[in-house]
């Protein structure tokens, strides 16, 4: 009996640059495919604390089951570990379509005075974007006009701090530290929030929102839409992401 070929993980070599090392994670990703089956492989709780969630994403390499766009994100930052050049931070999306929302999320980067993306999506333009984007704003609006072309018009966006470099950190993830209603705003107002916030990451002054009171604040991030609390957690996130 054949066994199924199981991807070999990436590994970063000094020849590589870093546009090709994220070529290299975003081609093992796809390797691993998207979960089309309906349930999801592995549980991810956005306020675990990083180093919970790198167990995860080690147990994905080892399982090497298809993932979804949550699994991606947190796949991404522990391929990206130890990469001190390479940002990354959490990018999420509610859109609207026929009657329904949607939530998506991806990983972004920033690298060298660029912004790209890598992720998991049922579309092949609403999960990774070249390390070629020289504002924020720029990827958002790349994202915002692939919807588009699904008909899906963008209600929010969700940008979360950088997420640290070290695996073993007992910090959870910061996912929402800015929210843009960016349906109820034009262009030119949404880039000028997203550039204020992004020249602020860079500089490092931002703090989670969490950090004053973990306990108060944690369990609000839980579900990106209060009404579906009801599902079970480890399906909600990614569902129903037309994308």
């Amino acid at each position: 009996c054949v066994q199924p070929s199981v991807p070999p993980v990436p590994n970063y070599k000094l020849s590589m640059s870093i546009p090709e090392w994220l070529q290299a994670i975003q081609t093992y990703m796809k390797m691993l495919q998207y979960n089309h089956t309906g349930t999801q492989f592995f549980e991810i709780r956005k306020t675990r604390p990083l180093s919970g969630l790198m167990e995860t994403a080690k147990e994905m390499t080892r399982e090497s089951l298809p993932i979804k766009c949550l699994e991606a994100v947190i796949l991404g930052i522990y391929l990206t570990n130890g990469q001190p050049s390479v940002e990354r931070f959490p990018i999420s999306f509610k859109t609207h379509f026929s009657g329904n929302y949607f939530h998506h999320v991806v990983l972004g980067i920033y690298c060298n005075g660029r912004y790209g993306s890598l992720g998991m999506s049922r579309r092949s333009d609403l999960m990774d974007k070249p390390l070629t984007y020289r504002t924020l704003s720029d990827l958002i609006f790349e994202f915002e006009d692939s919807y588009k072309k699904y008909l899906h018009s963008v209600k929010k966006v969700k940008i979360g701090l950088y997420v640290p470099h070290e695996p073993h950190s007992f910090q959870p993830i910061e996912w929402k530290q800015l929210v843009l209603n960016v349906s109820k705003m034009m262009r030119p107002e949404v880039r000028k929030e997203l550039e204020k916030f992004a020249r602020d990451m860079r500089m490092k002054i931002l703090k989670p929102s969490s950090a004053h009171s973990p306990m108060k604040e944690r369990p609000r991030g839980k579900s990106l839409s209060p009404r579906r609390r009801q599902g079970s957690p480890q399906r909600r996130a990614c569902r129903r992401d037309k994308s």
